[in-house]
């Protein structure tokens, strides 16, 4: 994770110099006033959406909170629309135009997958079930396995079965 943190600077200066090259040539195409107006209105867009997709994901929260279901799902659509409203509020067309994508309903649901997936990787399996529910899994019908017979273990009795006074160690997880 933190090795990706140090090209975070030049992902951002890339993405200045992309705004500017694409408000450049929007500019000749249209003419400067249209692209700073057509900056504005995605600018303006993006801060109504943005309250908007703030309180559908509150609402979205509050009503898998209440109904007792893991509000994974919705947080995770409502931070995929807060994205989008946020990246649409930014001015910027390339930002805007990527802001606008995330609203359109089948690749916000790809976003949102996406999202889900990547955390689902990142925390562990208890949080993931806390957070999205139950994992469903894909089962391939075949051939039924047999299953080994396992041997009873018998217990291992020691100092003749007498009790031990002492403390348990768990091993140091990393």
């Amino acid at each position: 994770m933190r090795r990706g943190l140090r090209f975070v600077p030049l992902a951002l200066l890339l993405a200045v110099v992309l705004e500017l090259a694409v408000f450049v040539l929007v500019g000749r195409a249209l003419g400067f006033g249209a692209a700073v107006l057509l900056v504005f209105a995605a600018s303006l867009l993006g801060l109504v959406l943005l309250r908007r997709e703030g309180m559908r994901a509150w609402r979205g929260f509050r009503s898998a909170a209440e109904a007792g279901q893991p509000p994974g799902r919705q947080v995770t659509d409502g931070l995929v629309g807060l994205a989008g409203a946020l990246l649409l509020a930014v001015p910027g067309l390339v930002s805007g135009l990527v802001g606008l994508l995330l609203m359109v309903p089948p690749l916000r649901r790809l976003a949102r997958s996406g999202v889900q997936r990547t955390t689902e990787r990142r925390v562990s399996s208890m949080v993931a079930g806390d957070l999205f529910g139950p994992r469903t899994v894909r089962v391939r019908q075949g051939a039924p396995q047999p299953t080994p017979r396992a041997e009873p273990e018998q217990p291992v009795v020691v100092d003749g079965g007498r009790a031990i006074e002492g403390e348990i160690i768990e091993p140091r997880r990393n």
